[in-house]
């Protein structure tokens, strides 16, 4: 058997090359590198692939969150729901505006919020939810908005680029959506984020917030007819820009995301093939009206059944070249989380199965067939 120092396949990794280096020069050269016209133009391709009216580049998802609950007027005495399974940027964007974050359970089998418990988590003080996009699968967002329609809803579509929801694109589903361009996404600017929304009124004030809370961008100030005039600044805003070098690299990536997530795909049902007769396997599962966006294939082990606990798997992947991770984790788990709310692991039982059963195995576009091949025959042969 092959070992890890002959072959390592990474979890991730970012497909990059030429066309990406190309694309950088022009902004160097111009000398404009800060938020300008390539950002401009990776916005308007972005949105209209995500059939939204507006979308706006900022510095990353966690940003993109934080601005989002910001421009909805989220603050101090405020809950928002938020699932228990997610990146711990998910809750901690709620923190960041003094808000408390209302952890809810999640789906094991999809790995996103469990609906039906989203009644017992409303109370007078619920102004947001934030649903999130796990690996790639789009949150039934039709379904929250039929339980509480009320409620402002922020997409964390971190991992959702070119997903959807019964033909409608991530982004396009709540008030706003949020992306990520970190290089474990599909499509990267090594950071990166987005925001997305329809709504005029919020599109001019994230805007706003995303270049410290003046009234007109540097780029509208510099090629205007009087630069030397500093705009006004009417409201507290953040310096969560992205630059130009990142645009540049966004829109070419951007051109190659939905054969990215077509060859993605193809794979995953590769996987499912492969894994279909071990009974302690759990391969994703979702139905038609999903578009899968695949950031990342999750496994679910059974380990009253498999031959061995999941992370001494995980280990023996790693010894023979193979990268595997934990799904993510359960925020609630989490030292911060557990201390400061007085969470128990087994308060959001779905949200602690996923966090101590859940395995992420490679699934990218720098992979080839003999890659694949070699991840399945190893667990197959556990």
């Amino acid at each position: 058997m092959e070992t890890a120092t002959k072959r390592i396949i990474q979890i991730s990794q970012p497909s990059m090359g030429q066309e990406e280096w190309e694309a950088t020069r022009e902004p160097i050269f111009s000398g404009w590198i800060t938020q300008g016209p390539k950002v401009k133009q990776f916005e308007e391709i972005f949105a209209k692939r995500h059939q939204v009216k507006h979308a706006l580049a900022v510095s990353n998802c966690t940003t993109a969150l934080h601005l989002a609950l910001v421009a909805l007027g989220v603050g101090s005495g405020d809950e928002v729901i938020v699932p228990a399974f997610t990146w711990v940027s998910t809750a901690n964007a709620v923190v960041y505006c003094g808000a408390t974050p209302v952890f809810i359970d999640v789906d094991p089998v999809t790995f996103n919020i469990d609906v039906n418990k989203l009644k017992e988590k409303l109370t007078s003080k619920t102004k947001a939810i934030i649903p999130v996009h796990l690996f790639g699968l789009c949150a039934d967002v039709d379904k929250i908005k039929e339980i509480a329609p009320q409620l402002k809803i922020v997409e964390d579509g971190a991992c959702a680029a070119g997903s959807g929801l019964n033909g409608r694109a991530a982004g396009s589903l709540g008030d706003i959506g949020c992306f990520s361009f970190h290089p474990r996404k599909s499509v990267t600017t090594g950071e990166g984020g987005m925001l997305t929304t329809n709504d005029d009124a919020l599109a001019e004030r994230l805007n706003m917030l995303r270049n410290h809370g003046a009234s007109i961008s540097e780029e509208q100030r510099h090629k205007g007819p009087k630069p030397y005039i500093l705009p006004e600044f009417d409201m507290v805003g953040y310096n969560y820009r992205m630059t130009d070098i990142q645009g540049a690299v966004g829109v070419v990536q951007l051109g190659k995301l939905d054969k990215f997530i077509d060859e993605r795909q193809e794979w995953a049902l590769f996987y499912n093939d492969a894994f279909k007769d071990i009974e302690w396997l759990r391969t994703p599962n979702y139905d038609s009206k999903y578009k899968h966006g695949w950031q990342s294939y999750v496994l679910f082990i059974d380990e009253a059944k498999s031959p061995m606990k999941r992370n001494d798997m995980m280990e023996y992947l790693q010894q023979n070249g193979v990268s595997t991770r934990p799904g993510t984790h359960a925020v609630h788990m989490l030292g911060y989380y557990s201390r400061t709310y007085n969470i128990q692991p087994l308060d959001f039982p779905g949200a602690f199965a996923s966090n101590e059963y859940s395995m992420s195995i490679p699934l990218h576009n720098k992979m080839t067939g003999e890659d694949f091949n070699y991840v399945a025959n190893l667990i197959t042969g556990l």
